[in-house]
């Protein structure tokens, strides 16, 4: 019985891992082997058959997994190694055009999402609910205008408006009035208005005119939100507690998550923008410019393609001048409310289920809004 003691212990003595008994002193636990009296002097009797088996075997074991660093790695590798042909396939002319458009729509607006982000984080952190109880009527019908004229102290473009509605959401803001909010803030704050003034000088109705239909639209649709949207179409992520941490460590926090949420399907947008763009051709343009219904169809697509950020449409519209004002005018109101980068980031920040229901009347009630007050005021 000693014997078969003796082997057991060499196995468990090495092995950290080893069940209890099988550690460094188990000899002050007598009795515990299968030879009661061999517990004092064989460290390894009691532990059974041999333990240290399994634990050398996990940790002898190897780990599969890739890092980011080493993927990061690889990839670049890759890129060395097939420079020749990638350069050769960036160098057509519509991965040129495609490249163009994707870095413009990025930069373009990247600062704004960056200064939306940041009053979401403020607005989550430093202000408290009942602020927007106070801010806004308690009727959701009332709340919705008020909310729409508030976009104007905004200057950002659509990317900002998106995350701070969010938030405005997640603080207690009816959905109504928090989504007026999205699609005014865009189209009716003094940079953009500004902006319109200088692209059409000697047009100073085309201001107006945007003003007041963006404002319609953003309007129609919170009311009409109030009325048919139901709360499990709205689904916007829920940030952690972040308990323990600070305020200005929340704040931080908050910003790196919706800088990476709000930015990855902002970068998917404007590869969307640009691929179409890029494979679209011209001379459908032209062809619908003589016709009054398609001109007004072809530039809401456009505006809704191009996914230009609102401080700059207004010279894109300016610039087509085959087109004519209310036309225009349907560019300038449709752009800013849905495009195809608005509408990834719409997906990532209230859910798909949200964006599919949502854009679509967006673009209708954009469209109609537009006709009607061009016909009005142009």
């Amino acid at each position: 019985m000693g014997g078969a003691g003796t082997g057991t212990g060499t196995g468990t003595g090495t092995d950290p891992g080893a069940r209890p008994g099988a550690g460094a002193d188990p000899g002050t636990r007598p009795g515990t082997g299968s030879d009661p009296g061999t517990g004092g002097a064989d460290p390894g009797t009691g532990t059974g058959a041999d333990p240290g088996t399994a634990g050398t075997g996990a940790g002898t074991g190897t780990s599969t997994r890739l890092s980011s660093p080493l993927v990061l790695t690889l990839v670049l590798l890759l890129a060395v190694l097939a420079q020749a042909p990638i350069r050769g396939a960036l160098g057509t002319p519509v991965m040129q055009s495609w490249m163009t458009v994707f870095v413009a729509v990025t930069v373009q607006a990247l600062p704004f999402l960056v200064l939306g982000v940041l009053l979401s984080a403020a607005i989550a952190v430093f202000v408290p609910p009942a602020f927007f109880a106070r801010a806004l009527p308690s009727r959701p019908a009332l709340a919705v205008p008020v909310a729409g004229l508030a976009g104007a102290v905004l200057p950002g473009c659509e990317c900002a408006s998106v995350p701070v509605a969010g938030a405005l959401v997640r603080r207690g803001v009816t959905p109504a009035a928090a989504l007026a909010f999205l699609l005014s803030a865009p189209a009716i704050n003094p940079i953009v208005l500004t902006a319109t003034a200088v692209a059409f000088p000697n047009n100073p109705e085309m201001v107006v005119a945007r003003f007041a239909a963006s404002l319609l639209v953003a309007c129609a649709m919170g009311w009409l939100w109030q009325r048919l949207g139901r709360a499990d179409w709205l689904r916007p992520p829920a940030h952690g507690a972040h308990e323990g941490a600070t305020k200005a460590e929340t704040f931080w926090n908050s910003v790196r998550h919706d800088t990476m949420h709000a930015g990855g399907f902002l970068v998917v947008g404007a590869m969307a923008a640009a691929t179409l763009k890029a494979v679209a051709p011209a001379e459908w343009l032209r062809t619908a410019a003589g016709n009054p219904f398609l001109a007004v169809l072809a530039l809401a697509v456009l505006a809704v393609v191009l996914s230009i950020c609102s401080e700059a449409d207004a010279f894109v519209a300016a610039s087509l001048t085959d087109f004519s004002p209310t036309a225009k005018l349907v560019f300038l109101v449709v752009g800013p409310m849905i495009d195809l980068k608005l509408f990834a980031m719409q997906t990532g920040t209230f859910g798909r289920g949200f964006a599919l229901r949502f854009a679509p009347a967006t673009f209708a009630l954009a469209i109609t809004g537009a006709v009607v007050t061009g016909t009005v005021l142009l």
